[in-house]
């Protein structure tokens, strides 16, 4: 296979000191040991209360468990679940096992029983440590369904003195004999065995190296150091069993930036005005939620024609800073509408947050213009989790909206003939754990198949136009991204999941499925019961209109031949719990397409009958 785009060249040496054979451990007994009082994170010790905890304190912390480990049996690469939620207590765990020489196999707070032992079964855990009760019963019926006796696998409960009992198991390990465990890990050792969403089929353990992780975050920091610096305060709400918030959880620690934790996001208002963050992280529909929960705001309080020319204005400056800066009439315009509405959306999520880093999947250009508009940048990358997240990140001074920006130093990008996206670098995953034809099959030389489609500019920007098996191929042989016009679709507020649908039909269709957290405000603004079920709202007229004008609009975007023809409003919510979103809520689509057959045929089949 030949690039048809010269890939930028990697250059491991090119300035950056990629901290080549360190582990994870080694960097932050760095950052510990220049400032040991330094704040390193902040704890939320009670509802509301953050405590700060030093660099020596959380250190304290991390070798006592990891003592605790070894006592308890842990040999050198031995895998550990941990499960749980986003908290204080998850980092602690994920360094501790590192201390100890161990491997950690994260579990999503989702994760289904199935999950669960298709994980512990193929990893071949041999502990865990877990968040609750409820977290251990799962896990413990998960490895129950994968054939191992009750009791084989230790499990310890954080919030029922577990870890206590694993820093009291773990007094008579000397500091000699854990310094030896530590220091036997190198860039080359496996860190973390991260499975993959399973959106296409049985998750694959993804095998990423110490030197994955201290390598890919050293270029990240060099190449975006205006959002990553010592003294900026980061609030982590992803999962970090995602391998985009673990990244960023190791980049806040490595850089000396205070890391903080919540779980919480039916508070997340209030903790952004206790943490009062200067970086976030997010996957595209966390902002696209914000967004549309600030129109619904305004419009339930009468503001609503106010804030779409807010919108509107936000957006026109944002585009006007690519194209040569704003116009005095724009800029008092913005000036206008920042005291009235930008202002206060910035207040909303704490008063100093500058940028909000982006990943997961494509943000669309019209929310990256909006963000950026009203004070905040958005800072999006691109990258799987066999990149240990990012390959390529956006620059604040070299931004290209609808872009996810330029390959990290030491990282390079091509495009295959097929239009797939190529990668290579120091992010790059070893391969699939006890996989190796998966592994094979990802690889061409040492490129990366990505399996996404893009393409690359003159300027050497990155753009990430859909799914390699995601793409549609009409009858008539039209190729249709359904990415761009499902990103459109997004942007109604009781649009929650749209699916293009068309794959060799003779036409493009959508399943529209509903947000029923945006429905019943909604609903309220049209006059209409805001209890309304999505049952109901399904088959609402005032529904359906408002849906047809959101695909009208995407029409007007689009060529005839990529235009949808029909679209159902399909009485159902995507979730994780239900097995239809994967746990970074991306649409498990052959799951949608086969239980939905019958959705599909009445699309298809009334176009036929007309």
């Amino acid at each position: 296979m030949e690039s048809t785009t010269m890939p930028q060249t990697v250059t491991p040496g090119d300035g950056i000191d990629f901290r080549t054979g360190s582990s994870i451990t080694d960097v932050l007994l760095e950052r510990v040991q220049a400032d040991p009082d330094g704040t390193l994170m902040l704890r939320e010790s009670a509802r509301g209360q953050w405590d700060d905890v030093s660099g020596a304190q959380f250190l304290e912390d991390v070798t006592a468990t990891a003592k605790g480990l070894i006592a308890a049996g842990l040999e050198p690469g031995g895998r550990i679940a941990l499960f749980g939620s986003t908290s204080y207590e998850w980092t602690l765990c994920d360094y501790a096992i590192w201390f100890a020489g161990g491997v950690t196999v994260p579990f999503y707070d989702s994760s289904s029983r199935d999950q669960l032992a298709w994980m512990i079964e193929d990893a071949e855990v041999g502990f865990g440590l877990v968040e609750s009760t409820e977290h251990a019963d799962r896990a413990r019926g998960g490895a129950q369904d994968a054939g191992i006796a009750a009791g084989t696998v230790p499990v310890w409960v954080f919030a029922e003195g577990g870890l206590d009992e694993l820093r009291t198991l773990g007094r008579d390990i000397s500091d000699d004999e854990l310094e030896a465990r530590r220091k036997a890990v190198t860039g080359d050792t496996m860190a973390t065995l991260i499975y993959t969403s399973g959106t296409t089929g049985r998750s694959k353990g993804c095998v990423l190296t110490h030197g994955n992780f201290v390598e890919t975050v050293a270029s990240a920091q060099q190449h975006v150091p205006e959002v990553f610096h010592p003294g900026s305060v980061c609030l982590l709400f992803l999962p970090l069993a995602h391998v985009f918030a673990r990244f960023v959880q190791m980049l806040a620690i490595n850089v000396g930036s205070v890391l903080a934790h919540t779980s919480d996001l039916g508070r997340l208002t209030d903790t952004f005005a206790e943490v009062r963050p200067t970086y976030i992280l997010g996957v595209p529909r966390v902002f696209e939620k914000v967004f549309n929960s600030a129109l619904a705001t305004a419009e339930a309080g009468g503001k609503g024609k106010i804030f779409r020319a807010a919108q509107k204005t936000a957006v026109a400056y944002s585009r006007s800073l690519d194209e040569g800066g704003p116009s005095l009439p724009l800029r008092a315009q913005h000036a206008v509408f920042d005291r009235l509405v930008y202002n206060k959306l910035r207040e909303v999520m704490g008063g100093r947050l500058e940028y909000a880093v982006s990943g997961g999947g494509p943000l669309g250009e019209h929310l990256g213009h909006f963000y950026r508009g009203i004070g905040i940048d958005i800072i999006e990358g691109y990258g799987l989790t066999e990149t240990t997240a990012p390959v390529t990140v956006s620059v604040p001074h070299d931004a290209r909206m609808g872009t996810v920006g330029k390959p990290l130093p030491g990282c390079a990008v091509a495009i295959a003939p097929d239009g797939e996206v190529l990668a290579k670098g120091v992010c790059v995953f070893q391969g699939y754990w006890k996989n190796e034809q998966a592994t094979a099959d990802t690889f061409y030389d040492d490129w990366l198949r990505t399996g996404d489609i893009g393409e690359i500019d003159a300027d050497g920007f990155l753009r990430i136009t859909g799914r390699k098996k995601e793409l549609i191929v009409t009858s008539s042989g039209k190729n249709v991204a359904p990415a761009p016009l499902e990103d459109e679709l997004r942007r109604h507020p009781i649009i929650g999941q749209p699916m293009v649908v068309g794959d060799n039909r003779n036409f493009i269709a959508a399943l529209i499925f509903l947000d029923p957290e945006m429905l019943p405000g909604w609903l309220s603004n049209q006059d209409l019961p805001a209890d309304m079920s999505v049952e109901d709202a399904a088959v609402h007229p005032v529904v359906h209109d408002a849906v047809a004008k959101a695909v009208e609009r995407v029409n007007r975007k689009v060529s005839r031949a990529e235009s949808i023809r029909e679209f159902r409003i399909v009485p159902t919510v995507l979730s994780e719990e239900n097995g239809y979103l994967s746990a970074k809520q991306s649409v498990k689509r052959h799951l949608v397409l086969e239980d939905f057959d019958g959705v599909l045929d009445d699309i298809y089949g009334a176009a036929q009958a007309s």
